[in-house]
């Protein structure tokens, strides 16, 4: 019974990571789909946690997905949403996996969702940054909005996964962090250790 037990609080954290995670592509759509999953009893959040499965604020976080999914289709307003978006899906993914951790010191919880969900949702949006920079600078923007497609529909499958195999897709979220951690690390280091540009030698 015990190990049940614990088997469904490792399942809940690991869909609050793959929430957070959907968090670092798209802040409300995972925020909306816990605000579901708890109302409709899929997901166990905490009971200081109830208002997020309230009728007012499922409708105000649903306008807010679909507004926040619409803009990023607006050119400069994209590249300005990422700014807005890094310390909100930092926000987002740690209120996620604090909302799924069992009950325990306030400061170890919010601490650990901050590591867990924060630190996951951070190195997502990390990423999007990076590709967006690089998708505005090699196409002058033309390519942005597919880039902003595969980020919506990937915040989707990501709150899926987390609905229906938290702990296998947890897992692989686990290695896609690492990985992206890995990249953005080299691309802002390799661009820090850029050769500069040297003169045209006289004629």
């Amino acid at each position: 019974m015990e190990a049940a037990s614990d088997i469904g609080v490792v399942s809940a954290v690991m869909a609050g990571i793959c929430l957070s995670a959907a968090a670092g592509l798209r802040v409300f759509i995972p925020v909306l789909a816990l605000g579901l999953a708890g109302r409709f009893e899929l997901l166990p959040l905490g009971e200081q946690f109830a208002w997020m499965t309230s009728e007012p604020f499922l409708i105000v976080v649903g306008a807010a997905a679909l507004l926040e999914a619409g803009a990023y289709y607006i050119p400069l307003v994209d590249n300005m949403l990422d700014v807005l978006a890094t310390p909100a899906a930092l926000a987002g993914g740690t209120v996620i996996v604090s909302s799924l951790l069992p009950e325990m010191n306030p400061l170890a919880q919010w601490g650990a969702a901050a590591l867990l969900g924060g630190g996951t949702a951070g190195i997502v949006q990390g990423s999007t940054v990076l590709a967006r920079g690089l998708s505005t600078a090699s196409s002058g923007g033309l390519a942005n909005p597919l880039l902003s497609t595969g980020e919506t529909g990937g915040s989707l499958f990501a709150v899926a996964m987390a609905l229906i195999a938290p702990l296998l897709f947890g897992v692989v979220v686990l290695v896609g962090l690492i990985v992206l951690l890995v990249w953005i690390v080299r691309r802002l280091h390799g661009g820090r250790n850029a050769p500069p540009d040297r003169p045209a030698a006289p004629r």
